[in-house]
């Protein structure tokens, strides 16, 4: 039983939306000084939504050369059509990523034949490693352990699941449908809380937006576990319980995120793609006494 905790990566822009690069790489070093065990660049947390073909593989390539294999880069290639998420995901994997993670189509509720079928093209078109990524809340449709289960058969290159859901009994279920067949099948909880009992579920631990500004604390977490020493675990349980309330502080929360980033000393700015809003002052002073309750500050 051993935890890992990928944080997913905000994205630095400038003033005119594009990349910021020596801020981006501000960010990743400060991520891998505080220890987590891997970067998802482009995940909902690095807007990946609002970003051109162009931006997305500037990203990649600045994120996997700076990086330089000091921790795992996985990177975000969803788009709504197959034929780009193959291109993104050839592109990331030449350039070296470790893998690439991939959520279905949005906008239409999919049946499972469809969600099936797009996966199964993507698959195909790249030989990238690809965790497929769950996230109901915004695709409008859930992807099942049974469709789950009849991709990995398919395609040795389908080696992990994020799954985005506050229910651990949908993620535990996933969990005990995959390893039956395949035990190495990674499974990860999208929702920072749920870490521990992921672990205790059989799964492969966390892909959560807190390690963005409080990384020692997440990968003190994955240490504590990893160690078995429960009354730690436990300890830093209640200190993510209540390090969650920063996201209801603004809708939606990366704003809030990147501004809990600059204070904490990171040199960056909060700006994000419109229609995004930087957080205003009543928002940054609750971020400030959420993270001086926290130690943070």
């Amino acid at each position: 039983m051993t935890g890992k905790w990928l944080t997913p990566v905000v994205t630095a822009f400038d003033k005119d939306g594009n990349i910021d690069s020596e801020a981006n790489k501000n960010i990743y070093d400060f991520l891998i000084k505080g220890g987590v065990d891997g970067l998802v660049i482009m995940g909902s947390t690095g807007e990946f939504f609002t970003m051109t073909m162009e931006q997305k593989k500037e990203l990649i390539k600045l994120a996997v050369e700076h990086v330089n294999k000091r921790t795992k880069v996985f990177i975000g290639t969803s788009c709504m059509s197959a034929d780009e998420t193959i291109e993104l995901s050839n592109y990331a994997n030449e350039v070296g990523a470790d893998a690439v993670m991939v959520i279905s189509p949005y906008y239409f509720a999919l049946s499972n034949e469809s969600v099936e079928l797009f996966y199964d093209k993507v698959a195909e078109g790249t030989k990238a490693d690809i965790y497929l990524y769950n996230f109901p809340a915004r695709t409008g449709y859930d992807l099942t352990p049974e469709v789950t289960l009849n991709l990995a058969r398919k395609h040795k290159n389908i080696v992990g699941y994020k799954d985005t859901v506050t229910e651990m009994g949908h993620t535990r279920a996933l969990i005990e449908t995959m390893h039956k067949e395949f035990p190495e099948f990674e499974v990860y909880s999208g929702f920072d809380e749920n870490f521990a009992h992921n672990i205790l579920s059989g799964g492969a631990g966390c892909i959560g937006g807190l390690s963005n500004f409080a990384p020692e604390i997440c990968s003190a977490w994955v240490k504590a576990i990893n160690e078995k020493d429960f009354d730690k675990v436990a300890e830093i349980q209640k200190i993510i319980n209540e390090m969650m309330a920063i996201y209801d502080i603004g809708t939606p929360f990366i704003p809030i995120v990147k501004k809990a980033m600059m204070i904490r000393g990171i040199e960056m700015q909060d700006y994000c793609t419109v229609p995004f809003i930087q957080a205003n002052d009543e928002q940054t002073a609750k971020i400030k006494t959420l993270m001086e309750k926290l130690n943070l500050i």
